[in-house]
């Protein structure tokens, strides 16, 4: 049948969520051993890389506390990562797709075409990693110096405890 989703699909699709895992930034040491000096850009944290370098067009880190910063960085990281793994998803499937013949017209409309459990099995993959990256960076409700989207003190931002190099 069409829809019978072989081993090797599964191994394929398996390999395709662990090469997310290798989207990690330079790390470095935790914030609170970093010396925090506002004068170094984005306070020291990781993300300014050649070619670009220090790139802030809009002068937006003016003024900005840093634990403003520290969260526009985390944002700037997964947001980075998401938009890499989604860009060489759409390429790849355009020649090969582990659940279709290939021939089904462009990547955008073979989508759709997904089994029902293949949807639910997307968004529980996503709500796993994403439960993972919350419990690991971001302080608990409870903390009595929480505030909205505050991340640990000694998270790094894109650090996730994983460097294939």
């Amino acid at each position: 049948p069409t829809n019978c989703i072989t081993l090797r699909q599964i191994a394929d699709m398996i390999s395709l969520v662990a090469f997310n895992v290798g989207f990690n930034a330079p790390v470095r040491a935790p914030a609170t051993q970093m010396k925090v000096a506002s004068s170094e850009f984005c306070y020291g944290l990781p993300g300014a890389l050649p070619p670009v370098g220090n790139f802030d067009p809009l002068n937006l880190l003016e003024g900005k506390s840093f634990e403003q910063v520290k969260t526009w960085r985390e944002a700037e990281l997964t947001h980075g990562r998401v938009s890499m793994l989604a860009s060489a998803g759409f390429l790849v499937q355009e020649k090969y797709h582990p659940l279709f013949t290939a021939d089904g017209g462009p990547a955008i409309e073979q989508i759709p075409q997904l089994p029902v459990f293949m949807w639910f099995a997307m968004t529980l993959g996503i709500g796993i990693s994403e439960g993972y990256r919350v419990n690991l960076g971001w302080s608990s409700p409870t903390a009595p110096d929480h505030f909205f989207q505050k991340l640990e003190d000694d998270y790094t931002p894109g650090d996730l405890g994983f460097d294939p190099l």
